[in-house]
Order: C-alpha cells, then structure tokens, then sequence
C-alpha cells in the first residue's frame, strides 16, 4: 500500500489549502471588479449618445468601458477625416484631439484589461475550491478503504 493510501492525513491537508487558497483567490477577484468599477463609476464618464450600445449609461463594466472606446475612436476618426494620430501632420491642431482619444482609449481599455484578471482571478478561485472538495472526497474514500481491507479486494 503505498504512503499516500496509508496516510490520507496528507490528502486532507492538502484539499484544505487548496481550497483556502480558492477562497483568498475568489476574495480577490471579487475585490478587484469591485474596485475597478467604482473606480471608474467616480469618474463619472457616461457612454456617448450615439454608441452602439449602451447610450446614456454610466461606465462601471467592462462592456461600457469598451463601447465607450469605441465611440471615442469613432469620433476622432471622425474629427480627423479617417486619419489616425501618425497620420496628420505635426502642425494640424485635430492632432491633439487624436492624442487625447488615444489617451482615453487606452484607459478605458486598461480597465477591460482588469475586468478580465479580476474575472480570471475569481475562475481560478472557483477551480481551487472545486478541486480542493474533490480531494477532500478523495481522501474520506481512502480513509473509509484502508479502515475496510476487506471491501478494497473486491
């Protein structure tokens, strides 16, 4: 029999740190969507009018943030005649509007971006705890095989 049937002591242990870890992750990545979005909820940024969705919301999800760049780049483009930033020349004042759009784009997809780890955070918590239980289940089968030799042989 090998140590690990012998001593399902271990396989416990292990399941228990497992799923404290789970928890501490599914915490933090709760902690972190939270955060990002009243973040972004303080800054008062409401999605354009004219936005293919989400028109007169406040940002404080990602999809918001995202519909919301999507809409600033439309109207630079817009501002700028279809040209991007590199595009215009260095003297032509739609340059700076091009700049700032780019600025808010950025951070706007800087909060996706942390949607996404908080969102991956929070799975892998998940996962932990799951796979913590199942070793927990584990070990009570070992412990319950090894008090019964009998019924392992058959």
């Amino acid at each position: 029999m090998s140590n690990a049937v012998s001593k399902p002591q271990h396989i416990k242990i292990l399941a228990i740190v497992v799923m404290v870890f789970g928890a501490i992750f599914a915490v933090a990545g709760t902690g972190t969507w939270i955060a990002v979005s009243s973040n972004l909820a303080s800054e008062k940024i409401v999605v354009s009018e004219d936005a293919a969705a989400f028109a007169g919301a406040t940002v404080d999800t990602p999809w918001e943030a995202w519909a919301q760049a999507d809409i600033i780049n439309h109207h630079a483009l817009e501002a700028s005649g279809g040209l991007t930033y590199s595009e215009l020349d260095r003297e032509d004042p739609v340059r700076e509007t091009m700049m700032n759009g780019s600025f808010l784009r950025a951070s706007l997809f800087t909060s996706v971006v942390a949607f996404g780890v908080a969102l991956l955070v929070f799975g892998l918590g998940v996962v932990f705890i799951i796979v913590g239980e199942t070793l927990r289940r584990v070990a009570a089968t070992v412990e319950t095989s090894a008090a019964a030799p009998e019924l392992a042989k058959v």
